[in-house]
């Protein structure tokens, strides 16, 4: 039996998939201790997991970085990452020695988690909430001008907050070191090879499981008239305007309509309700997907995973640039249509097009069927009892850098030389003309480089 120490930050949606996988290495006769914080002590407990509280880390908060954490600042989370894991550096060192765990089994942007696992030499997995992202698959990500000017604008914020944790010994080179995806980490992802994109360039290293989640229930989707469920999230969901255009846009509709707006706001507030609306601040969302024909959702990993574990297709509303990149993939695979504005027009136009075109909900069963045939949370805790793993396939990411690499000096070399016959033979402000068309022409030809050498890799893999 081994002994596994969970870390996860203080997220439902970094937590939730990690307490199927701890409540089976438990069953299995595993010793887990969980560390994370009080508002999850009760979900952790029911695991039979050792709940250890981390809340007395958690540095105080001025409004300005309380309001940065809850518009979902990649800057001011990474900041709090680094200032949680300088204060648990201590308590973390003693836990290490009293529990001396075999295996750690981290949430991705737990900082805290990885480099303890590091600094005490005990081999890792990583749980990923969302995609795995490489140069590959972060190509889905679509960041708004407001997200690039908080993350470019934080860089030297949190590269002085990094400098701090060098003198508690821990190993780490950059904010980009410690989140990334790379092909020599364990890692386990919640989703099929089917629905992530680029699967093929992740190697043997990864285990994708499927969701996780506390439900075998199959979808039961037979009742008197379709029912809409709208949620959106546990985070950004205090949207009261929206949830008011939701229920305009639906209550004329013969359709039944659950909305949960979440604690941060009272229900009350949207009354009076029409016959066909409820709205509750928490439901049992597994149970309403199993019986839902239409989600509005804001595109968390976990929801879309819920619901298309459920065979549920969605009218798709993301925030985020990692919500986005989900919704993306949800449109590509056919089982959900983007929401392109907020009007009680484009609501209601949205949910009628999933109701009434049933390629949708075909989409969002083959994917339901994709997502039972994994390994699930019984193949997630083979994964962890097992951790470290070897790999003896091909890295593509490796190998597609040193390519991009051989392709960039050959491209370069020519372009200096054409400069230099250009300016030569025909005068120097006709060189500058090929230096800035090649600048130009290096992203164009380099993608499409990069393109065909993707292509050959995966042809040699099959």
């Amino acid at each position: 039996m081994k002994k596994v120490a969970f870390f996860c930050i203080p997220a439902h949606g970094h937590t939730n998939p990690m307490l199927p996988v701890a409540a089976e290495l438990v069953r299995r006769g595993n010793t887990v201790q969980f560390f994370s914080f009080d508002e999850f002590r009760d979900k952790i407990e029911a695991t039979g997991a050792q709940f250890v509280s981390c809340d007395a880390y958690l540095p105080p908060l001025t409004a300005r970085e309380e309001a940065g954490l809850k518009n979902v600042s990649t800057t001011e989370m990474t900041l709090q990452d680094i200032r949680i894991t300088r204060n648990m550096d201590s308590f973390l060192a003693e836990a290490f020695e009293s529990f001396r765990p075999d295996v750690v089994y981290t949430d991705s942007v737990c900082f805290w988690g990885k480099l303890n696992a590091w600094k005490h030499h005990v081999p890792m997995v990583i749980s990923t909430s969302t995609f795995a992202f490489n140069q590959l698959s972060s190509q889905y990500m679509k960041h708004s001008p407001k997200e690039m000017a908080d993350m470019i604008l934080g860089l030297p914020k949190i590269s002085k907050e990094l400098k701090t944790l060098k003198p508690y010994g821990y190993p780490v080179k950059g904010a980009l070191a410690l989140i990334q995806s790379d092909n020599q980490t364990d890692s386990i992802v919640y989703t099929s090879r089917q629905f992530q994109p680029f699967a093929e360039s992740f190697s043997d290293h990864y285990a994708f499981v499927g969701p996780s989640i506390f439900s075998d229930a199959a979808p039961q989707k037979t009742k008197e008239r379709p029912l809409v469920y709208i949620s959106m999230g546990t985070v950004i969901n205090d949207r009261p305007d929206f949830y008011a255009s939701c229920i305009e846009a639906l209550r004329d509709l013969n359709v039944d309509v659950v909305i949960s707006c979440g604690h941060t706001m009272d229900p009350s507030s949207l009354e009076p309700l029409p016959d066909n609306v409820q709205v509750y601040p928490r439901v049992d969302q597994l149970a309403l997907l199993c019986k839902a024909d239409v989600f509005v959702t804001h595109c968390g990993m976990n929801s879309v995973s819920e619901s298309l574990y459920m065979a549920t297709p969605m009218v798709l509303y993301p925030q985020t640039g990692e919500q986005k990149a989900v919704a993306k993939r949800v449109t590509e695979i056919g089982a959900g249509t983007l929401l392109s504005g907020e009007s009680i027009e484009e609501i209601r136009r949205s949910v009628q097009a999933v109701l009434t075109n049933p390629a949708f909900g075909t989409a969002a069963q083959t994917c339901s069927s994709e997502f039972r045939a994994c390994s699930g949370v019984a193949g997630a805790a083979d994964f962890i009892e097992n951790a470290p793993h070897a790999s003896n396939g091909v890295d593509v990411i490796a190998e597609l850098n040193k390519a991009t690499v051989r392709f960039r000096c050959i491209f370069w070399a020519l372009t200096i030389v054409l400069f230099v016959l250009t300016g030569v033979f025909f005068g120097w402000r006709y060189g500058w003309i090929v230096a800035i068309a090649a600048n130009i022409l290096s992203r164009l030809l380099g993608k499409a480089a990069q393109k065909r050498t993707y292509a050959a890799l995966l042809r040699k893999l099959h």
